[in-house]
């Protein structure tokens, strides 16, 4: 299991189009992967899990993984969660 937190600097946070793109990404994935965010969990290759933890700017999430694949699924979630704040 691998886990990695990172901030969120999306100025619309992790809403609709953004959580769409790393669901998608996130699905892609063979490992068990959730996202956290004040204590409340969700699965990450689900987009109403994703959308209802209300991840705002400024946020911060910790992803984790379990499985196979689990150090690539974090690094290039949490690569794609930068790239939102460019």
């Amino acid at each position: 299991m691998i886990h990695k937190t990172v901030e969120i600097l999306n100025r619309t946070g992790l809403h609709a189009r953004p959580a769409a793109e790393f669901v998608e990404k996130a699905s892609k994935f063979k490992s068990k992967i959730t996202i956290e965010k004040d204590g409340k969990k969700a699965d990450a290759k689900s987009i109403l899990s994703v959308l209802g933890l209300g991840v705002g700017q400024g946020s911060k999430i910790k992803i984790t993984a379990e499985g196979e694949d689990e150090q690539q699924a974090v690094e290039q979630l949490v690569e794609l969660l930068n790239s939102f704040g460019e």
